[in-house]
């Protein structure tokens, strides 16, 4: 009989009253690892109850409190990492090595919020005006929810629950219902690690379970990762309902590269950053732009991608594993025929086969050059192992090209040129930039700070903005009064 996963909620999992579940299947074998409830209106609103309730005691807890427990949660993240990736593996396809990454850059999420009591820290000055001090301190909002992707189901909810919850918030997690095994099991450790009952709450479920969450009264902001539309839905929606709202979209991410980089190091970057996950990444790079005569290294940047090969992830001649569904396989392989008739196709891996998994939805490899920025290929976000080649002339050039893509998560130079480097840091419309690597994706104590149309909203995904995000500031004005004479009624609005 096929697992049932259970829902987490008000601290106990349970298995849901649901009629409507989903198959998870193993993308390298088709097989069904389980099956997944669309949480019932009553199991949701009873989430966000409990979560509710939570709140209450969790907001008066001292924040080094919820450090420790922080602290704790990351050991056993630690402890168990290896089979954290084995599960994101099998219901994912990533690679062993690229899964263990997933939940590893969750974990360094996970130790800044161990490190949250500095962070909440507030402002103070005293004499603002005569013997009256001012002085802010921050507040959580209430219960929080995150709305996470399939493509990074260990990382992206460790993104949001640990520092929502270090500031005192609780959590209502709606995973991603192709890979809800991983944030299960990311869950059952947080409990594990000593958390209260209720601080976190996991729904499984579609649309429906996503909309009960963007307009109930109880929840107060939402974080969101997705594909632009989706992006763009649930900012309009959350922020119609009058929510505090995050939402980070899609991307088209450029390499420039220059004649004056070092050609193997760059070749080898370039190859791993753009198939690398099966090119399943929001900071996947899709687009390379040669700068003069760099465009003599397209051949060997086609040499080196054909050395890669998918595969299991268990295997460690694999390259990059299977994509998430066939639904996504075949929208690849469609663009990838449209780009056929757009531009020059140097690599094609639409007919990529591997012998002991005929079943799994394999894309190999694929390289366009002579790309038009007017082509399908182009403007579409492909989300899959294809890497598309564009020739300019001049670093001036590929920062304008750039610059008129309508999205901004990320980007990257390799040059040896300090003074190229510069330019382009400094002119480039994008919101985060790697000079000589390839996906620039912040550590914790900064933030992941996409721009244009890859984000909707204000504050970003963890450390200091983060911090904003999940709390509110309240400031305080006050004056002590000695005995005597009282100046009389002050109808200025001057302190005095």
């Amino acid at each position: 009989m096929v697992n049932k996963l259970p829902l987490l909620i008000d601290g106990e999992f349970i298995e849901s009253n649901s009629k409507d579940y989903l198959e998870v299947t193993n993308p390298l074998s088709q097989e069904v690892l389980c099956e997944v409830p669309c949480a019932s209106r009553d199991e949701v609103d009873k989430a966000v109850s409990s979560a509710a309730k939570a709140f209450v005691s969790w907001k008066e807890t001292p924040p080094p409190e919820r450090a420790r427990l922080m602290m704790e949660y990351q050991f056993l993240l630690k402890r168990n990492q290896e089979e954290l990736a084995e599960i994101l593996s099998k219901e994912n396809g990533k690679t062993f090595e690229d899964a263990k990454g997933d939940v590893w850059r969750g974990i360094e999420v996970v130790e800044q919020a161990a490190n949250i009591s500095p962070m909440l820290m507030g402002e103070t000055l005293e004499n603002v005006a005569k013997e009256i001090d001012s002085y802010s301190y921050t507040q959580p909002l209430g219960v929080c929810a995150g709305i996470t992707p399939f493509n990074f189901p260990a990382m992206i909810p460790l993104w949001m629950f640990p520092m929502a919850i270090a500031c005192g918030n609780t959590f209502v997690l709606k995973p991603s219902e192709q890979d809800p095994m991983t944030p299960n099991r990311l869950a059952e450790l947080f409990i594990e690690a000593g958390a209260p009952k209720g601080l976190l709450q996991v729904i499984h479920g579609t649309k429906e379970q996503v909309d009960q969450v963007l307009t109930h009264k109880d929840i107060k902001a939402i974080s969101f990762v997705g594909s632009v539309p989706v992006g763009q839905y649930i900012y309009k929606t959350g922020t119609d309902n009058l929510k505090r709202v995050q939402a980070f979209a899609g991307a088209k991410n450029h390499m420039v590269v220059m004649p004056d980089a070092d050609k193997q190091r760059t070749i080898d970057n370039l190859v791993g950053a753009s198939v690398g996950a099966a090119g399943q990444r929001c900071m996947a790079i899709s687009v390379a732009i040669f700068v003069g005569e760099s465009k003599n290294w397209i051949e060997d940047v086609k040499t080196e991608m054909q050395k890669v090969s998918p595969g299991s992830w268990d295997s460690p001649e694999s390259g990059y594993g299977p994509l998430i569904s066939k639904a996504a396989k075949d929208r690849v392989l469609s663009l990838i025929e449209k780009g056929k008739s757009e531009a020059k196709c140097l690599l094609d891996g639409s007919e990529c086969k591997v012998d002991d998994y005929p079943e799994g939805n394999w894309v190999g490899p694929t390289l366009f050059s002579e790309v038009k920025t007017d082509s399908e290929i182009y403007k579409t976000e492909i989300f899959g192992p294809v890497l598309l080649a564009i020739n300019v002339e001049t670093l001036e050039e590929a920062i304008d090209l750039v610059n008129a893509n309508p999205y901004g998560n990320g980007t990257s130079i390799f040059t040896s040129s300090g003074r190229s480097a510069r330019k382009y840091r400094h002119e480039i419309e994008v919101g985060q930039v790697g000079i000589n690597i390839p996906i620039p994706v912040p550590l914790p104590f900064f933030s992941f700070t996409g721009w244009k149309g890859s984000f909707y909203g204000d504050l970003h995904a963890y450390g200091k903005q983060a911090v904003r995000f999940y709390t509110e500031t309240k400031t305080v004005t006050e004056r002590w009064f000695q005995g005597g004479d009282s100046e009389g009624a002050n109808l200025t609005i001057k302190l005095k």
